[in-house]
């Protein structure tokens, strides 16, 4: 797994997240982007952060082959952990996160973007969360930052996708632009941000988390809980070794 962060003139930081072939990421792989992004937020020279990824498409969530091959629950934990903690530097980054999402946005992809600052997207953008599938929950904290909520029950029960110009209907996606243009879109952006006062936007960010109605981190580990339920029980087991069969 490849993190890259590169500083741009203007305190713009771009962390780019690039784990072939779908950017479903192991247990270990969300840790160090939590630790990633908390190092480009930590930076003082930062004003804006904008996230990124290469290849098909932005997140596919956790790597349920990883989890499939633990005969235990340690990666289990492992990787709620990572989730927690990659969802969570997100949301507590000093500045502004702007998610540029291409393609596909799916589970663990939905916890980033949702507790992200911004969202732009690419006309191919789909977002979902395939939980039910697979056995497992969360997230639906982030996916109700996202879109109402029946549409979110309706989507997590089904696992459908709603597209960019869905979430730009509902007025979570900023901006919806043609692919080639994604990369261009989310610096203007990040830009026009970064021109502000830096102090200003800092203490922009810290407020508007002050006064936000969920508590993230709480609600998304209640979720949690449910997972463990279900790896428990076997049904999660039952689930994975389905989609196992189907992608084999």
């Amino acid at each position: 797994m490849t993190i890259r962060i590169r500083c741009h003139d203007g305190g713009i930081a771009v962390l780019t997240v690039d784990h072939p072939p779908v950017n479903a990421l192991p247990a270990r792989g969300w840790l160090d982007l939590a630790s990633a992004i908390r190092r480009a937020g930590a930076d003082e020279a930062t004003r804006v952060l904008v996230l990124r990824a290469e290849g098909r498409g932005f997140n596919a969530g956790v790597d349920i082959k990883e989890l499939a091959a633990d005969p235990g629950h340690q990666k289990l934990l492992e990787v709620n952990r990572g989730c927690y903690e990659a969802f969570r530097s997100v949301y507590d980054c000093p500045v502004p996160v702007i998610a540029a999402v291409h393609g596909f946005c799916l589970g663990g992809g939905i916890g980033l973007v949702g507790n992200a600052d911004v969202l732009l997207a690419s006309e191919d953008a789909t977002f979902g969360l395939p939980e039910v599938d697979r056995g497992a929950l969360g997230a639906a904290t982030h996916l109700l930052r996202l879109v109402p909520q029946h549409c979110a029950r309706a989507m997590f029960y089904t696992g459908r996708t709603a597209t960019a110009r869905d979430l730009e209907r509902f007025g979570s996606v900023w901006e919806v632009v043609a692919p080639e243009r994604l990369g261009t879109a989310a610096m203007e952006l990040a830009a026009e941000i970064a021109a502000k006062d830096p102090l200003v936007v800092r203490k922009a960010k810290e407020s508007l988390n002050g006064i936000d109605p969920v508590d993230v981190h709480r609600s998304y580990r209640f979720e949690q809980g449910f997972t463990f339920e279900l790896n428990l029980s076997g049904a999660a087991a039952r689930a994975r070794g389905r989609f196992g069969r189907e992608q084999g």
